[in-house]
This record gives C-alpha cells, structure tokens and sequence, in this order.
C-alpha cells in the first residue's frame, strides 16, 4: 500500500494534477491546494463546477464498407480544483481497491487504470494473454466488450459497490459528495464556449480559448446557466480522474464471478476497461459452448446493470496446432465471424505470429502523411514567412524521436520488440525499418 504523503510528493502526482486548459476557475495543481483538498470537511462542503463536454471523433477508415466508420466519444474535463480532488480519490480508491482484489484472488483480472502492476502496459497484457492461448496448445477463446459501457453505468448499483469497497454501509460524507458529483454531473459545451466568444470549433479557436486565464468567471457563468446540462440518470463520465477506478469497483462481483467460473476450467479472464479476453484451454467444442454460453448470459444478465455485450465486438475462436479460426457460429447463430484472426489490445495474432493491429499501424502512417503533406505544401515556411523546422516531423514520426522523452509510436513499437515481449516477430520490427526513407518519400512525393 502506498503512503499518502510520497504519492501527493510524486512527480507523476504533480504532473497529472496541472492542466494547462482554461476552465471556470483558475489553474492550480495538488501542490497548491493540498491543504483545502485533503480535509474531508472541505470535500463536502465544496461546489464542484460544471464540467466541459466535446465529442472526440475517432472516425477510421473501414476496410469492409470501403469507407468510414463512425466512431465518436464523449469527453468531459473538470475544473482544475475538482481534477485535484477526483485525483485524490481515485488514489485513495485505488489502494483500497487492489487490496480487495487481493482478498478476492482477482488481482490479475482487471489490468486497466490501476496503480500496483508495476508499471504495465497493453504490450505486457496482449503478451500475457497471447502466451496463454499458445501455451494451451487447444482452446476456446472470447473475445468481447460492451456497449456504450460507461455511459450505461447503474448509480444505485455503483453507490453499493462503492460501500461495499469501503465496507461500510452508507458512504461518508466527503465521499458521497464526489459520488454525487461524478454521478449527477452537470456539464456545458465546449462548442457553446466558442460560440460566446465567436471563435472556431478548430485547433487555433480553443487555443485561443485556453490561452485565457478561465472561460467564464462564477458570475458570468449564473447569468449563463442555461447552457449548463445535467447528466441523471445514469453514466459517468470519460475523461475524469475517478472515472476508471470507478468503472472497476462497478465490475467487482461479476469480475469475481466470471474468474470463479473460468477458473474451473483452469483457463484465463482478463479485461481492460471495457475490452475483455477468456480462454478456455484443452475442452472439447460441446463443453466450450455451454461454458461461453453461461459467461454471455452472465454479462448480459440482472447480476451487474447496464452491461450489455457489444454483438459485432464480440467474437468466438478456437485454437489448435498454431491455427486459429472465428468460430462464432458455432456458439450461437447471431454471432458475427467478420473477424478472421484474434484483436486484442492493439496487437493481432493469426495463430502462429503476433502483429500489431492494421489500423494501429495506419493510424500511424495517416498521420504521419498529413504532417509531412503540410510542411510539403507550405513550402516549408509558415504564412508569417517562418522557416518550418522538419525537426518535430522526425520526433514525433521517426526512429530519431522514439529514443527520447517522451518518445512517440516507434517507442512504443520497439517495447514490442523487447526481449521480454514479442521479440523476434518479424510483422512489428518490419515497422522500424527504413522508417526515415518512409518520411522523406512522403515529402518528395506531396512536392511534386
């Protein structure tokens, strides 16, 4: 268990708690305001401002539709103050929930937002569960997430697992007072924002709207309550502190269960936020059918409200003599097979090696092209007449950059080539070759 005080003194602490956005109060960080934030009589007391919404979109080519999918996500950010208390008791959340996961003998389920794993990634994650399935050697697996999954999020259901982490049977006032605020949130607009101050929804018009020292003061903020929105229902936000140790203190019992059951058939059960991996090993196909069966019916069941397996996300194969195929259909007719070998996070493995996913790596090179077409279109000076500087191009696209801090996506890909990963496959270490070549063709070729 962490002590309070080396935490609130880590660099990672200070450096999470400062935020460099303009919001309605002022920026401040735990240093500063420690003493206000770590007296429980000040939480309950306090008045949490509104939170600032915009829809992300992470809208990505398809290769199946041959156009876009739409993908987008609902991000809310909390005022500086309340981002300094949501993170202090996400700290204090965290330890009392690895301890439970200890009692429970569910340390190794959940691998997402929690604080004692060492300093693990997805690479160590996708290793571990990929290892598994080849050390098997014949297996069923599930692949699978669930709809719409902090959005859906039972409050009552949550306030009881949140006593229940706590062991108490009413929660303390400081601690209902952030439940409240992170439950029952209010939010404004992030493009209502913009629009008081006629500027764009695009990069330069919020930086311009950060650049000021908060968005609206208190009392410009009540002659403006009409664009404040409430969330009642249910759902907590994405993007807070506290969201996703909340998300895992909501998954408790039926993290516990699903384990339990799995753990008859000495296989695996691992999820990561929303994303889950099981493996069954060495059991015949009518066994593996009933056994996947009962875990679809336990995710989807009364156990554990708003769970909602995601049907096209969700996806059945079976392992054997390093040969992996979709065996949805097998498990029950509505399954979707489109997928032909195993995703799990960020890598893809076809039975016999592990790459990383396609449109990780697209991803990558699309945005790669749209620096280097920019530069290259520009001429390599800005409208002001500046020189354009290729050395950002490189830091954050190639090998050059993926050696210092805080490095970029090759670092991350050279991770996966590490001796205690997926060394020695040959589909992730092609990515770092002839990466600097890569770069320059893409400028040559936007020139022409």
């Amino acid at each position: 268990m962490s002590d309070i005080e080396t935490w609130r003194n880590s660099e990672k602490a200070i450096k999470k708690s400062r935020r460099y956005y303009a919001h309605f109060d002022y920026r401040t960080d735990i240093t500063k305001c420690w003493d206000y934030i770590s007296d429980p009589e000040n939480i309950r007391r306090h008045g949490f401002y509104p939170f600032i919404h915009y829809t992300k979109n992470m809208s990505k080519y398809s290769a199946k539709t041959g156009g876009m999918k739409e993908k987008h996500r609902d991000i809310c950010y909390a005022s500086h103050m309340d981002r300094c208390i949501f993170q202090l008791y996400n700290f204090l959340l965290n330890e009392r929930y690895n301890e439970e996961c200890d009692w429970l003998g569910i340390h190794d389920v959940a691998v997402a937002y929690r604080t004692n794993l060492n300093k693990q990634s997805n690479i160590d994650f996708a290793r571990r569960a990929m290892g598994f399935i080849r050390e098997s050697g014949d297996c069923y697996i599930m692949i699978g997430d669930f709809t719409k999954f902090f959005e859906r999020l039972d409050h009552r259901y949550l306030k009881r697992q949140w006593c229940r982490l706590l062991h108490i049977d009413r929660l303390p006032a400081d601690h209902y007072a952030v439940f409240k605020n992170i439950t029952r949130y209010s939010y404004v607009e992030l493009t209502d924002l913009l629009e008081i101050y006629d500027l764009e929804n695009n990069g330069k018009g919020r930086r311009e709207l950060n650049a000021r020292e908060r968005v609206l003061s208190p009392k410009e903020l009540k002659e403006k309550g009409f664009y404040i929105r409430k969330n009642r229902d249910c759902g907590i936000p994405q993007g807070s502190p506290v969201s996703g140790v909340l998300a895992n203190v909501y998954m408790l019992e039926i993290d516990k269960s699903i384990h339990d059951f799995v753990s008859v058939y000495r296989g695996m059960y691992m999820r990561y936020s929303d994303d889950f991996i099981i493996v069954l090993p060495r059991i015949d196909r009518e066994a593996a059918v009933e056994a996947l069966t009962r875990v679809s019916e336990m995710f989807n069941g009364p156990g554990c409200p708003g769970l909602e397996l995601e049907p096209v996300k969700t996806q059945y194969y079976h392992f054997c003599g390093k040969r992996i195929e979709n065996c949805g259909k097998e498990i029950h007719e509505g399954a979707d097979c489109s997928n032909r070998y195993l995703n799990f996070l960020g890598f893809t493995f076809d039975g016999d090696k592990v790459r990383l996913r396609d449109k990780t790596i697209s991803k990558y090179y699309q945005r790669m092209r749209r620096k280097a077409k920019t530069i290259a279109r520009s001429g390599g000076y800005t409208e002001s007449g500046k020189h354009i500087s290729m050395k950002n191009l490189y830091m954050r696209y190639s090998v050059k950059g993926a050696g210092e801090r805080p490095g970029n996506f090759l670092t991350y890909v050279k991770r996966a080539q590490g001796p205690s990963q997926f060394r020695g496959e040959a589909s992730i270490k092609v990515i770092l070759e002839r990466n600097m070549a890569k770069i320059r063709g893409f400028l040559k070729k936007t020139r022409k």
